[in-house]
């Protein structure tokens, strides 16, 4: 093939074409990109090939326009367009940009996460991002323990943590920060506000729901129920849906945190007592020995954060 300059001025020639068809012609045969392309496939393309692939090249033109000026009319926003031979045909394909791979890695991250009623910080929490304090320190290292531990043999057992300690220590934000961790290594996480969802429970009663709600919970690949113990519970709760859930998740050795203003015996004697003032130690031991089997307790002290 001669000169690409002298070919694409024939080619417009050739055409034999006047006004506003020659300019559009001129400017997409005088495009950089094309000019490079066309020179780079000066042996495959005759002056036939070039001037059938025309539309082509005028869609990759407009369609680059749009792309450097984040357009958002673009056929295909967040690609690349980017010219491609197809045999003896030049084809415009879209390239997805680094910024929509890192969207969609994120989007996959964020859809690994199954927050139930949690607050919106805790759903964007990170590791990278927890404050590390003296008082918060173990908490952290025993986190990153699991998140270790769990991520290089997933089909053990591993006891998770059963975090305590003052409101607004920061106990809901790492176990968000954790499934987050979790989720950018592949893994699923369900995060719960325990009273929130035994309400929901005690709602679903009169819908038949409470059996598909149990089995979604109860099976979660990691589960994390915030906040154990901040209300009071009736049996029916303690029993039939905190005791379901954690009697599977204990036959099963699946990975379960807990966070909690109690500590493992406060919560045991909170949970004695139901609603309705009834002492009931052995069915709060029952409890407590599946929460001791599953997790370990770590204390996280500090200032309240929520009012920072």
């Amino acid at each position: 093939m001669e000169d690409v300059g002298k070919q694409l001025n024939r080619i417009i020639k050739s055409r034999g074409v006047d006004g506003r068809y020659h300019e559009m012609m001129k400017e997409v045969l005088q495009d950089k990109d094309v000019r490079e392309f066309i020179e780079t496939n000066k042996e495959k393309l005759t002056q036939e090939d070039i001037e059938k692939s025309f539309a082509k090249l005028y869609e990759f033109t407009q369609e680059k326009k749009k792309y450097l000026a984040n357009d958002p009319t673009m056929i295909a926003p967040g690609y690349e367009p980017q010219l491609a031979l197809n045999f003896h045909f030049i084809d415009v394909t879209y390239v997805p940009t680094d910024e929509l791979l890192k969207r969609r890695r994120e989007e996959e991250i964020r859809n690994r996460i199954h927050s139930l009623d949690m607050p919106k910080d805790v759903r964007k929490a990170s590791i990278r991002t927890f404050e590390v304090t003296s008082g918060r320190s173990e908490a952290l290292e025993a986190s990153l323990d699991f998140i270790n531990s769990f991520s290089a043999e997933p089909s053990q057992f591993h006891k998770a943590l059963y975090l305590v300690g003052d409101f607004g220590v920061g106990k809901t934000y790492l176990l968000g920060a954790v499934a987050h961790e979790l989720a950018i290594k592949g893994f699923e996480t369900t995060l719960v506000h325990f009273p929130t969802f035994a309400s929901e429970m005690k709602q679903a009663i009169s819908t038949d729901k409470v059996g598909p709600k149990l089995e979604e919970i109860k099976r979660s690949s990691v589960l994390m129920i915030d906040d154990i113990g901040a209300d009071s519970m009736s049996a029916w709760i303690r029993d039939d849906i905190l005791g379901v859930i954690l009697q599977y998740r204990m036959q099963e050795q699946l990975p379960t945190f807990f966070s909690s203003n109690f500590d493992m015996l406060q919560l045991e004697e909170h949970l004695s007592v139901t609603q309705r003032g009834d002492q009931e130690p052995l069915k709060a031991k029952r409890i407590m020995e599946r929460i001791r089997y599953l997790s370990k307790e770590v204390w996280m002290l500090g200032e309240n954060r929520r009012n920072n």
